[in-house]
């Protein structure tokens, strides 16, 4: 057998800080140093530069210490199937462009609006938050799933995401109050899930592309013809009025505060003890479009009363309901297909204080006469400093919106009183004279920081004083 040609690299030696030379044979990745073995000095270079270290800068291979390990049988039974067996899973965006990686739970497929979420932690919050109706959700924390799901973390009683997409999975969680495992959660509601991609390659895209509409398929290719007819059956929010979808349909009272550690005062339930009551307590109607859980807790834990109630009730219902307040919630969907809303909004304007929460706020926005437009790729995320322009401070908020209001479109008597500091964006409006205040992001957190929590108590106290 005719010998092959040998080629000669400089090999960076991690972990010994020298430069070896090596001989690989051509067409072949596999190299051997020459020289000597020593453990502690490793190879020497040979030839003309021996003698003297080669510089590291010239070596185009890094490469580490190789470590031998004794055969032995591995037990396959050991391996998570999820390791043992990976199922296909892949991302089309309707641009065309395509990811892949590792399906999670069950063969499934789901499409809607793809988003990302920048928040290290919450990933339960998200999922149950019922503003991702009619999104994909893909997280950037490296690991999802550690401290596994509760009853007590969740921000309503299903999973609204449409899917999940996420780097990597921990399949064994480790907290106190885990009572499943995420995969297994969202498996019993037929979500899919998916990790193994890069999702720092499809965030870097959707920042330059903005929030598209995709398709994510966990299991066998359903082949070129189907796949071109679910891309294409994909939509995004734009247009949508999905309040109805996530809403409740009968007014209801809620009693529940802030969840309290064991030992801090909890109630049986594991939830606070309720209100701070004041004698007597202001009552608050929050009209739902999609509100969380959380919203409500910190309103009942800053000392108010309250009623759920269908987003479709009419601004004389509401009064009939003799509140002090009202707060309009957070939803999926554009503002702009939201219609019946706004009108019963400005039927409540002046006569009771009136606080909006992310869709509320861009909602009372069009209520009082202004515009909404839609983000390049939204906020998502738990680190988005927001500045109060009436004292200059400045406050790191939880947020979760691809709409934004139109600062130029508002009308004398209405100014804007947060502004985010990253794309300059309305993040609160105020209407004084109407007693009308809007909040872009989410103050309740659920997840995220506590900066913006005193809106709830704010509010509270001023139903109090109209009481």
């Amino acid at each position: 057998m005719p010998e092959r040609s040998v080629r000669r690299l400089r090999v960076a030696r991690r972990g010994f800080g020298d430069v070896a030379v090596v001989e690989a044979p051509s067409g072949s990745s596999r190299r051997r140093a020459r020289g000597s073995r020593d453990a502690r000095n490793g190879p020497r270079p040979h030839g003309a530069g021996a003698g003297r270290p080669l510089p590291v800068e010239s070596a185009p291979i890094v490469a580490s210490p190789r470590i031998g390990y004794p055969r032995a049988p591995m037990d396959s039974s050991l391996v998570p199937p999820l390791l043992a067996r990976p199922r296909p899973a892949r991302l089309r965006l309707a641009d065309g462009t395509a990811f892949s990686g590792y399906a999670a739970a069950g063969d499934a497929v789901a499409s809607g609006e793809v988003v990302f979420n920048t928040s290290m932690f919450g990933y339960q919050e998200m999922l149950t938050d019922p503003s991702y109706l009619g999104q994909i959700l893909v997280l950037t924390a490296a690991h999802v799933g550690n401290v596994g799901v509760n009853d007590h973390d969740r921000e309503s009683a299903r999973v609204w995401a449409e899917g999940l997409i996420v780097p990597d999975l921990s399949l064994s969680p480790s907290n106190w109050r885990s009572r499943s495992g995420l995969v297994e959660s969202l498996a019993a509601q037929g979500v899919p899930v998916a990790w193994g991609f890069d999702t720092r390659a499809l965030v870097l895209h959707l920042r330059a592309a903005g929030a598209l509409p995709g398709v994510l398929i966990c299991g066998p290719d359903p082949g070129a013809e189907r796949l071109a007819a679910l891309r294409a059956g994909a939509h995004g929010t734009d247009g949508c009025d999905l309040t109805r979808d996530a809403a409740c349909t009968e007014a209801a009272a809620w009693g529940e505060g802030p969840w309290l550690a064991p030992g801090a005062g909890s109630s049986a339930n594991g939830r606070g003890p309720g209100p701070r009551r004041t004698d007597p307590a202001p009552r608050i109607a929050v009209i739902d479009c999609g509100v969380k859980a959380s919203i409500l807790r910190q309103l009942v834990g800053g000392g108010a009363e309250v009623t759920v109630v269908p987003p479709d009730t009419s601004a004389s219902a509401v009064l009939a309901l003799d509140a002090d307040g009202v707060v309009v919630s957070n939803g999926p969907g554009d503002p702009g297909a939201v219609t019946r809303l706004p009108e019963t909004m400005a039927g409540l304007l002046g006569r009771v204080p009136l606080l909006g929460i992310c869709l509320g706020h861009q909602l009372l926005a069009r209520a009082l006469g202004g515009r909404t437009y839609k983000l390049p790729f939204g906020h998502h995320g738990g680190n988005h400093p927001v500045r109060d322009e009436a004292s200059g401070g400045v406050w790191i908020t939880s947020q979760n919106h691809n709409y934004a209001v139109d600062p130029g479109s508002l009308p004398a008597g209405v100014r804007v009183s947060m502004t985010n500091l990253t794309d300059g964006s309305v993040e609160g409006l105020l209407a004084e004279d109407l007693r009308a205040e809007g909040i872009q992001f989410h103050p309740e957190a659920g997840p995220g920081p506590h900066d913006a929590l005193g809106v709830f108590v704010r509010f509270v106290k001023r139903c109090r004083e109209v009481r």
